[in-house]
């Protein structure tokens, strides 16, 4: 397979999680990405769930997202380090970064400095909430993007909302966007010449991606509310117990429904007028939830799953993270990659590439994620 973006050097500033995971997305598709650390390294590298890996600097949150970049360090507070850095920008296609605003400013590393060194530059800055605005200053981690973009509001069950989702969502989507971004931007300027200032904000990422929730509201007037695992367009749509396990099921089609209630054994429940209509099966969404919970009892969600696909009644048991990473699915696709020796980590380390496919073939990493400053003479010619 041919990298979509190789010859394109990218200088990643990033740290923690939005930025670098952005940098990681265009690492998997074949960019020169250069991971520039301050002298004590990108803060993820210390976190994790295994000790021994924050101390050596080599964190599981860093690991996730780095492989396939190089890394130097280089001390931009100093004199040196901002003409090694000047002196980096000269070669490369884009800039990104996610400091809080201002910082590359006073740092005098701004955009038209960079510029000077690289007229077609591609700057992209990835911040909470953009380089504009009332909230430009503050701090920014995903939980608090969570909950201002309305995200936790809608999470939970009405009991128990608002909860948080159970992975950063926000700092992802910041990421994505990023990535999406920088790329639409390069082929622009592969045809104009024309290089960009990219102001990525992570609460705006957020409420983009939240765009059925905020067109109710913007165009129904309807405020979006917390459902638990139901489905507010439809129903049969949403998780129900079997006999062993958890089942999503999602009968959105009246055709599905009906076979639905075909294959439980129910086949009366497609004519009560309970349920007989889209309108009126939402509106009796527990009543039917419970009516199709009686029937599943009697198989497991493994079983059921089966049955239902083969009708065409999209279903899934509910899994946790380590059984979704054995799916057959899943390894079939070749969703991570292994590297047998990584410095720092002491063992084979597996990561996860990203959501699709080139000309059939899965974009990996190149090379594993970077000890601090690993590649300094390779990049700078001298030691960190």
């Amino acid at each position: 397979m041919t990298a979509l973006l190789a010859g394109i050097r990218v200088l990643d500033l990033t740290n923690v999680l939005a930025g670098p995971y952005a940098g990681y997305q265009l690492a998997l598709l074949g960019a020169d990405v250069v991971k520039v650390e301050a002298p004590d390294g990108d803060l993820a590298r210390q976190l994790g769930a295994s000790p021994a890996l924050n101390a050596a600097r080599m964190g599981a949150s860093f690991l996730a997202q780095n492989a396939g970049k190089r890394s130097v360090v280089l001390d931009l507070k100093s004199e040196p380090g901002r003409a090694a850095f000047l002196d980096l920008v000269a070669s490369a296609d884009v800039v990104l970064e996610n400091f809080r605003p201002g910082v590359m400013e006073r740092l005098g590393l701004a955009v038209e400095v960079l510029r000077a060194r690289r007229p077609d530059l591609i700057y992209c800055a990835i911040s909470g909430f953009g380089q504009t605005g009332p909230l430009r200053d503050n701090p920014a981690y995903d939980q608090i993007v969570q909950g201002l973009s309305g995200v936790m509001s809608i999470t939970g069950t009405p009991e128990a909302a608002p909860l948080r989702v159970g992975y950063p969502a926000c700092d992802t989507l910041g990421g994505l966007f990023g990535a999406f971004a920088i790329a639409a931007a390069l082929v622009r300027r592969a045809r104009t010449g024309e290089g960009a200032v990219l102001d990525v904000s992570m609460l705006e990422s957020t409420i983009s991606a939240l765009g059925w929730p905020v067109s109710n509201y913007l165009t129904a007037d309807v405020e979006p509310r917390p459902m638990g695992n139901e489905n507010m367009t439809a129903a049969p749509s949403g998780t129900f117990r079997t006999g062993d396990g958890l089942l999503n099921i999602a009968a959105n089609k009246g055709e599905q429904f009906m076979a639905l209630c075909r294959l439980i054994g129910r086949p009366e429940l497609a004519d009560d007028p309970r349920f007989a209509e889209r309108e009126t099966r939402k509106a009796n969404r527990l009543a039917l939830r419970d009516e199709i919970e009686a029937a599943l009892i009697h198989g497991s969600a493994a079983e059921w799953e089966a049955r239902l696909n083969r009708a065409g009644v999209p279903a899934g048991r509910v899994l946790t993270v380590p059984q979704a990473l054995a799916e057959p699915q899943v390894a079939e696709r070749a969703m991570t990659a292994r590297f047998p020796d990584v410095p720092g980590v002491g063992r084979p380390l597996d990561v996860v590439r990203g959501g699709f496919l080139v000309d059939g073939e899965a974009p990996r990493p190149s090379r594993p994620p970077p000890a601090l400053g690993q590649h300094q003479a390779e990049i700078l010619g001298d030691d960190p």
